[in-house]
């Protein structure tokens, strides 16, 4: 789409359109990435059952015929283990919130914790916040332990509202746009109604190897890791890209690599079906593993990462 063409469409549109940010915040592993990517309706935010597995703030767009919806994904706030990467990724967490139009508190249903209070302290108090009660289909308790959660989780902040979802499986999350939208300012629209997000395609290759990380490797060794993309190349049918997975030690390699290479090979094969998905063409994918001590407290190299 051309930019005249964007722009007569704005202005057609522009009567009562709505168009805001919204931060999506919460402790690690309450799903907050699975819940941006069903509302959006595409995968642009890794996810794993691990804790921190988003460490980057990502936005993700949905626009239909009446508002966008500028979602922000932010990393799980880090309450225990402290170094110059964690500090950063709460960093990003305190800038995500402030300057967005509302912001989506989510928590696990049934379970409220200190990293949910360490949160809760975050919030602002003059920027609307909705409470969002996640993994609902669990069905770890009948409606009316729910409600009961519900309201003594509601009496320690003023939220605007509540919404009860299972973003795994898509559930409760239309009514949860509906409750964000009147919340947005009128205004028209900032990207292109076929975007859906704002990172670059450099970027998601690099997420995607990191999530393949997360997925089959060890609860500790992922926390001690990072991926840096070295070359990435758009060609006419096919995308060359070349990721280094850095770890802290020498002795992290072979985990990562595997008896015979197979544990690499098999996070390499599933990160180049799920790029050549993403970008609609063929992907030549070179995944290899290199050693940068203390790379999780070098500030400058969080700094060239992104972080």
């Amino acid at each position: 789409m051309d930019i005249e063409t964007f722009l007569n469409q704005e202005s057609a549109r522009a009567a009562g359109y709505r168009c805001g940010f919204i931060a999506i915040v919460g402790r690690p592993n309450v799903g907050k990435s699975t819940l941006m990517n069903h509302l959006i309706g595409q995968k642009v935010s890794i996810t794993s059952k691990k804790a921190q597995t988003t460490r980057n703030r990502v936005t993700g767009i949905y626009t239909d015929d009446t508002a966008q919806f500028v979602f922000v994904d932010t990393p799980g706030f880090q309450t225990y283990h402290r170094n110059a990467l964690n500090d950063r990724l709460n960093q990003n967490v305190t800038e995500a919130i402030g300057g967005v139009d509302v912001v989506l508190f989510v928590i696990e249903s049934m379970r409220f914790t200190d990293a949910d209070r360490a949160v809760m302290k975050l919030l602002p108090k003059h920027t609307p916040v909705i409470l969002v009660v996640n993994k609902v289909d669990k069905g770890n308790a009948d409606a009316a332990a729910l409600n009961a959660f519900i309201e003594g989780v509601r009496a320690e902040f003023d939220f605007a509202g509540c919404e009860t979802v299972s973003a795994k499986h898509g559930l409760g999350l239309a009514a949860l746009m509906a409750q964000v939208k009147p919340y947005l300012p009128e205004s028209v629209s900032m990207y292109p109604e076929e975007m859906v997000t704002d990172r670059s395609s450099r970027f998601l290759a690099g997420e995607i190897v990191r999530e393949k990380l997360f997925r089959y490797l060890g609860e500790e060794l992922p926390y001690a890791m990072n991926v840096e993309v070295e070359q990435f190349e758009e060609g006419d049918d096919i995308y060359h890209i070349y990721i280094a997975v850095l770890v802290d030690k020498e002795n992290q390699k072979p985990i990562v690599i595997g008896k015979g290479g197979e544990k690499l090979k098999k996070i390499s094969t599933e990160a180049r079906l799920d790029m050549e998905k993403l970008f609609g063409c063929k992907v030549f994918l070179k995944v290899w593993v290199k050693v940068k001590s203390g790379w999780a407290d070098d500030v400058r190299f969080l700094r060239e990462l992104g972080l």
